[in-house]
């Protein structure tokens, strides 16, 4: 089956970031990676719940091409994305023996040379797979596996969207980073109503705001604003659900240095600050893995093992850190890295670099210096006010990235529901 793309005049080409070195399943089953070098690529399938990681090559019946992208699926099938004769095509990898299956899902048509389609992340539960399709005006969310007559448009967005992270164990809210009006924000598109899209990162008016990862455990979220410092972005940090403030953490400013987050400690329920991050850290001379907890003030570092896929890696609920890493002597091999038990910092002086953001709480809709309650619609003179529950000098400055939980009718689990607040003028800033 094939089916059109978004619209057909896309006047700039969307810049995808590059994809880790190889892709995991939310559950850390199965991973796959495009192999090879040159003109002699392959897709390869990782199995990594057994005693020891294996690796099972996939090659079809010629070499894939550069750009060619491949996704694990949860019953270890493996999706492969292929661009050609002007379409998008997918199917299904699987082991037969010395050779390999193959079923086809279908295409999306690519409209012309400028509209993009790339994969989006796992999604949990690992029975379906989703892509996004960036057009000059308007984004557009596919399924593309798991669906029932081959891909399927789920949602449309007005705006340029990059980005892609989940926020709940069903795989309903996706978190996309929304480019409008030259200003880039975090959205939600609920999936299960129609993709139905609901702000959740918005810090200041005139900052670019984007949401980097998510653990839907703990709640706790991973940013990139340029709202405590116009022009150059940070990291920062908040927590889904929460009437805390998004602050951003002065250790993770390493000058010549590119500070990437990829992957939260999952199981951390109602402690995310002691959740590790893990960093890859590229410099001048080569790069490493940090680690980083924010209730912590400093980064942890660690050698990469040789032949990491770069970007790539998993948390233990315990809290090791697993690195995938590939060479000629270990093909498929996994290095445990044993991080620092948490360790909780002294409260820093009030007045330093840092901004906050309020998270909303449950089931309402907040408005200007307000917060949602449950079930009902905050006004601007709502429980909490626009400055947080405390004050600067308490690390809790003024801003609104918010996001709440919202109850669902049974049968269905309580998902997190994302809310904003609004912007409110900021004030004396506190680093943590």
């Amino acid at each position: 089956m094939t089916a059109c793309a978004i619209e057909p005049a896309a006047a700039e080409e969307e810049s995808f970031p590059p994809p880790p070195g190889l892709v995991i399943t939310v559950d850390g089953a199965y991973a796959a990676r495009l192999a090879g070098e040159g003109d002699a690529l392959f897709p390869e399938r990782w199995t990594l719940d057994g005693p020891e990681p294996y690796a099972v090559p996939l090659p079809g019946n010629q070499p894939e091409e550069p750009g060619t992208e491949v996704q694990p699926m949860g019953d270890g099938r493996v999706l492969i994305h292929r661009l050609a004769a002007g379409r998008h095509a997918f199917s299904l990898l699987y082991p037969t023996g010395p050779g390999t299956g193959e079923l086809p899902l279908g295409a999306v048509e690519r409209p012309d040379d400028t509209t993009r389609l790339r994969l989006l992340p796992p999604a949990p539960g690992g029975e379906r797979a989703y892509a996004l399709a960036v057009g000059r005006r308007s984004s557009t969310v596919w399924l593309v596996a798991g669906g029932a007559f081959g891909p399927e448009r789920v949602a449309e967005l007005p705006g340029r969207c990059s980005g892609g992270v989940w926020l709940d164990h069903a795989g309903r809210m996706l978190a996309l980073d929304r480019e409008t009006g030259g200003r880039t924000k975090t959205v939600v598109v609920d999936l299960d109503r129609g993709g139905e899209v609901s702000p959740l990162l918005q810090i200041a008016e005139d900052s670019d705001d984007r949401l980097l990862l998510a653990d839907p455990d703990s709640g706790l979220l991973v940013v990139a604003s340029d709202a405590p410092s116009p022009g150059a972005p940070r990291l920062g940090w908040g927590v889904l659900g929460s009437t805390l403030p998004v602050r951003f953490a002065e250790c993770l400013r390493m000058p010549g240095c590119t500070v990437t987050p990829f992957a939260i400690q999952p199981g951390q329920v109602l402690t995310p600050e002691g959740c590790g991050v893990a960093l890859r850290v590229d410099g001048p001379f080569g790069g490493w893995v940090g680690v980083w907890r924010p209730a912590e003030r400093q980064v942890h570092h660690f050698a990469a093992p040789p032949g990491w896929l770069p970007g790539a890696g998993r948390w233990t609920a315990e809290g090791a850190l697993l690195l995938p890493h590939a060479t000629g002597d270990e093909p498929c091999a996994l290095a445990r890295v044993e991080a620092p038990a948490v360790r909780t910092a002294p409260a820093e002086p009030a007045g330093g670099p840092e901004l906050a953001g309020g998270i909303g709480s449950a089931g309402g809709t907040g408005s200007a210096g307000g917060i949602g309650s449950a079930g009902g619609t905050g006004s601007a003179g709502g429980t909490g006010s626009a400055r947080g529950t405390g004050s600067a000098d308490a690390g809790e400055a003024a801003g609104p990235a918010t996001a709440a939980v919202e109850a669902m009718s049974p049968p269905k689990p309580v998902t997190p529901r994302p809310v904003p607040l609004r912007e409110a003028p900021l004030g004396r800033l506190v680093t943590k």
